[in-house]
Protein backbone atom coordinates (compact mmCIF):
# COMPACT_ATOMS: atom_id res chain seq x y z
CA UNK A 1 0.00 0.00 0.00
CA UNK A 2 1.47 3.42 -0.92
CA UNK A 3 2.35 5.88 1.83
CA UNK A 4 -0.42 8.47 2.16
CA UNK A 5 0.34 12.15 1.64
CA UNK A 6 0.50 13.85 5.05
CA UNK A 7 -1.99 16.40 6.32
CA UNK A 8 -1.62 19.79 4.59
CA UNK A 9 0.77 22.30 6.12
CA UNK A 10 0.11 26.04 6.05
CA UNK A 11 2.85 28.16 4.52
CA UNK A 12 3.20 31.79 3.49
CA UNK A 13 5.02 33.59 0.74
CA UNK A 14 5.74 37.16 -0.28
CA UNK A 15 5.16 38.81 -3.63
CA UNK A 16 7.57 41.75 -3.61
CA UNK A 17 7.80 43.90 -6.74
CA UNK A 18 10.25 46.80 -6.84
CA UNK A 19 11.17 48.90 -9.88
CA UNK A 20 9.58 46.39 -12.26
CA UNK A 21 11.38 43.40 -10.76
CA UNK A 22 10.15 40.50 -8.62
CA UNK A 23 12.04 39.18 -5.58
CA UNK A 24 12.78 35.46 -5.93
CA UNK A 25 14.91 32.96 -4.03
CA UNK A 26 16.68 29.80 -5.16
CA UNK A 27 15.79 27.07 -2.69
CA UNK A 28 18.78 25.87 -0.66
CA UNK A 29 17.01 23.04 1.14
CA UNK A 30 13.65 21.39 1.59
CA UNK A 31 11.20 20.98 -1.26
CA UNK A 32 12.41 22.00 -4.75
CA UNK A 33 16.08 22.50 -3.86
CA UNK A 34 17.88 24.49 -6.56
CA UNK A 35 14.70 25.89 -8.11
CA UNK A 36 13.51 29.50 -7.91
CA UNK A 37 10.38 30.54 -6.03
CA UNK A 38 8.82 33.31 -4.03
CA UNK A 39 10.41 33.70 -0.61
CA UNK A 40 8.44 32.12 2.20
CA UNK A 41 7.95 29.03 4.29
CA UNK A 42 5.94 27.25 6.95
CA UNK A 43 3.86 29.03 9.56
CA UNK A 44 5.03 28.16 13.08
CA UNK A 45 2.48 27.04 15.69
CA UNK A 46 0.79 30.07 17.24
CA UNK A 47 2.31 32.45 14.69
CA UNK A 48 0.14 35.00 12.90
CA UNK A 49 0.27 34.78 9.10
CA UNK A 50 1.70 38.28 8.60
CA UNK A 51 4.31 37.66 11.30
CA UNK A 52 5.32 34.48 9.46
CA UNK A 53 5.75 36.45 6.21
CA UNK A 54 8.00 39.00 7.96
CA UNK A 55 10.03 36.27 9.69
CA UNK A 56 10.50 34.18 6.56
CA UNK A 57 11.56 37.19 4.47
CA UNK A 58 14.08 38.26 7.09
CA UNK A 59 15.46 34.70 7.34
CA UNK A 60 15.67 34.08 3.59
CA UNK A 61 16.59 37.50 2.24
CA UNK A 62 17.67 39.74 5.11
CA UNK A 63 14.86 42.14 4.19
CA UNK A 64 12.29 43.74 6.40
CA UNK A 65 8.88 43.95 4.76
CA UNK A 66 5.56 45.65 5.18
CA UNK A 67 2.95 42.97 4.56
CA UNK A 68 -0.02 43.95 2.42
CA UNK A 69 -3.17 42.11 1.39
CA UNK A 70 -3.42 38.54 0.22
CA UNK A 71 -2.28 38.15 -3.40
CA UNK A 72 -3.45 34.56 -3.85
CA UNK A 73 -3.39 30.99 -2.61
CA UNK A 74 -1.27 28.21 -4.08
CA UNK A 75 -1.46 24.52 -3.31
CA UNK A 76 1.47 22.18 -3.85
CA UNK A 77 0.95 18.43 -3.47
CA UNK A 78 3.89 16.08 -3.90
CA UNK A 79 4.53 12.43 -3.18
CA UNK A 80 5.22 13.14 0.50
CA UNK A 81 4.18 16.78 0.91
CA UNK A 82 1.06 18.92 0.81
CA UNK A 83 1.33 22.68 1.30
CA UNK A 84 -1.35 25.35 1.24
CA UNK A 85 0.56 28.59 0.59
CA UNK A 86 -0.94 32.01 1.25
CA UNK A 87 1.03 34.53 -0.79
CA UNK A 88 0.86 38.16 0.35
CA UNK A 89 1.80 41.36 -1.41
CA UNK A 90 4.75 42.85 0.46
CA UNK A 91 6.92 45.94 0.23
CA UNK A 92 10.59 45.24 0.92
CA UNK A 93 13.01 47.64 2.57
CA UNK A 94 16.80 47.49 2.15
CA UNK A 95 19.18 45.27 0.22
CA UNK A 96 18.96 41.49 -0.07
CA UNK A 97 21.35 38.77 1.04
CA UNK A 98 20.73 35.02 0.89
CA UNK A 99 19.81 33.61 4.29
CA UNK A 100 19.42 30.18 5.86
CA UNK A 101 17.01 28.46 3.45
CA UNK A 102 17.98 30.35 0.29
CA UNK A 103 20.97 29.48 -1.89
CA UNK A 104 20.56 32.76 -3.78
CA UNK A 105 18.29 35.80 -3.91
CA UNK A 106 17.58 38.05 -6.89
CA UNK A 107 15.37 40.83 -8.18
CA UNK A 108 14.37 39.82 -11.72
CA UNK A 109 12.25 41.32 -14.45
CA UNK A 110 9.82 39.23 -16.49
CA UNK A 111 12.42 38.38 -19.14
CA UNK A 112 14.89 37.27 -16.46
CA UNK A 113 12.22 35.25 -14.70
CA UNK A 114 11.57 33.34 -17.93
CA UNK A 115 15.20 32.11 -17.89
CA UNK A 116 15.07 30.67 -14.36
CA UNK A 117 14.18 27.12 -13.31
CA UNK A 118 11.00 28.06 -11.43
CA UNK A 119 9.10 25.82 -9.05
CA UNK A 120 6.12 24.12 -10.66
CA UNK A 121 3.12 26.40 -11.07
CA UNK A 122 4.87 29.68 -10.20
CA UNK A 123 4.64 31.28 -13.66
CA UNK A 124 0.91 30.49 -13.89
CA UNK A 125 0.34 31.82 -10.35
CA UNK A 126 2.08 35.11 -11.19
CA UNK A 127 0.07 35.43 -14.40
CA UNK A 128 -3.27 34.49 -12.81
CA UNK A 129 -2.84 36.93 -9.90
CA UNK A 130 -1.80 40.04 -11.83
CA UNK A 131 1.81 40.07 -10.71
CA UNK A 132 3.11 40.61 -14.23
CA UNK A 133 0.90 43.70 -14.50
CA UNK A 134 2.94 45.25 -11.67
CA UNK A 135 6.31 44.42 -13.22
Amino acid sequence: MPTPVPRPEVAVGAVCVRDGRLLVVRRGRGVAVGRWSLPGGRVEPGEALTAAVRRELREETGLDVAVGPLCGIAERIGDRTHYVILDYWATAVGDVSAGDDAADVAWVDRAGLATLDLVDGLWAFLDDHGVFDRM
